[in-house]
């Protein structure tokens, strides 16, 4: 299957991928989207790292694949509460690759962090496999808690985007993307451009950065002019800038230039250093995916990339498979765990 209207959520059991399912569907809801729901795992540990749970029988692909099942029947329950149609698949061997692969063919990935290691650690943590920085479409990445282990919570309307913005090509497109996020919600887009710190600087030096940053936004304003956009210059870290941004809005888009090796993947570059201490959900831009719209920057890029997709029969370790919904008692005790106060 080959969906551009569809998102992709990873789920391994975890409170975390349970409240990032959870904010996929809320999203796929509004934006009238489908959703696919993937459980991934790898033999023979899939039970010390991919699940939540405790098991004894280790290697056991049988028992591995029965427990995969359970996690997206809950999952799936979660989508169904809302009224989105979601399919499920299950995922064997290396999940980063495979959701490389998975990539092309979506609109959008949705992963928790946070959760005690799993999916998330494999996905975000190394810099060989770093999903943000080689997906094919953009990604979001739902946080549990906050670095002090607070439970954050999601509204289910959109009210709040915010955006790092620079003069980059991955700052442009970021910048599109956050426009057209918060205008389909309805929502007040804060644009926020990181300015170094200049001992002596003089008020000319941080108008000169106003006026850049008028320059990208103008644009914008006039094709969604009923749009409120909000636009400062803050000195110092752009990581800690919008990660205190992530406390009072609901998404922040950013733009990864994900360059390989170490030099776009260092935890302090803007994307990860962001991603590993928000307060909520991040809106990542990837270089692939900006780079197959790099010749027409004036305009945002079709969902998936314009890259060839692969039919999930092509990818291996990709397995589709019908699942029960989980109880709805069950659901209820998972939302409860994962958001009180919805």
């Amino acid at each position: 299957m080959i969906n551009d209207k569809a998102i992709l959520v990873g789920v391994d059991g975890s409170n975390a991928s349970y409240k990032a399912t959870w904010w996929a569907a809320n999203y796929a809801k509004h934006a009238g989207l489908t959703l696919q729901i993937v459980c991934a795992y790898s033999l023979p540990s899939y039970a010390a790292v991919s699940f939540d749970a405790t098991y004894t029988a280790m290697g056991d692909d049988n028992a591995a694949h029965s427990d995969a099942q359970e996690i997206l029947s809950k999952a799936k329950a979660i989508a169904d509460e809302q009224g989105v149609e979601a399919a499920t698949l299950i995922v064997t061997g290396d999940p980063a690759s495979v959701f490389v692969e998975l990539s092309r063919n979506y609109n959008l990935i949705v992963i928790g962090n946070r959760g005690k290691g799993g999916l998330a650690e494999r996905l975000l943590g190394t810099t060989s496999s770093s999903l943000p920085a080689y997906a094919y479409c953009p990604i979001v990445v739902v946080p549990y808690t906050d670095d002090d282990g607070n439970l954050m919570h999601l509204n289910n309307t959109i009210t709040k985007v915010a955006v790092g913005s620079d003069e980059s090509k991955w700052g442009l497109k970021a910048l599109d993307i956050a426009a057209s996020f918060a205008h389909a919600w309805g929502a007040e887009l804060d644009v926020i451009s990181a300015a170094p710190q200049v001992k002596g600087a003089d008020d000319a030096v941080y108008e000169s950065y106003m006026d850049d940053l008028e320059t990208r936004v103008k644009p914008l304003e006039e094709q969604y002019p009923d749009l409120v956009i909000k636009k400062r210059i803050v000195s110092g870290s752009a990581v800690d800038t919008l990660t205190k941004a992530s406390y009072d809005h609901d998404v922040v888009v950013v733009g990864s230039r994900g360059r390989g090796g170490f030099t776009g993947l260092l935890l302090g570059s803007t994307s990860q250093g962001l991603i590993q201490h928000a307060a909520g959900p991040v809106y990542v831009v990837p270089r692939k995916y900006v780079e197959a719209a790099e010749s027409r920057l004036d305009t945002v890029p079709s969902s998936p990339a314009e890259v060839t997709p692969k039919p999930l029969d092509d990818i291996s370790g990709v397995e589709e498979i019908p699942v029960p919904t989980a109880k709805p008692e069950v659901v209820n005790e998972i939302e409860k765990t994962i958001d009180p106060e919805h």
